[in-house]
């Protein structure tokens, strides 16, 4: 979680919104009818945004994912690397090797 985040994230104004969405979606991701568990931000939150309600917490910017949907979102943004995915949080990180 970046730093100028962590007030917010940590606030209980976005622990209700988080909450409240998470309950009107069921707990099944938007994207693929998985159980979910990340409320994500359509409009990605920044430093000149956090503070903006209409942003931060209008269910209107919220979307219900999976952790892999939410990989896929933030990935498609990226560059390609291979090996990076998001952990729960949204922290980029090295992903496991395959299985095999």
């Amino acid at each position: 979680m970046k730093e100028w985040a962590k007030k917010f994230y940590k606030s209980k104004a976005w622990e209700e919104t988080r909450n409240a969405y998470y309950i009107s979606k069921y707990g099944i991701c938007e994207r693929c009818g998985r159980p979910a568990d990340i409320v994500h931000h359509k409009v990605y939150l920044n430093p000149s945004n956090i503070n903006n309600p209409a942003i931060t917490l209008s269910f209107n910017n919220l979307e219900l994912l999976c952790i892999d949907c939410h990989n896929k979102e933030h990935s498609a943004k990226l560059p390609v690397s291979d090996g990076l995915m998001f952990d729960d949080e949204g922290n980029l990180i090295q992903s496991p090797p395959p299985l095999k």
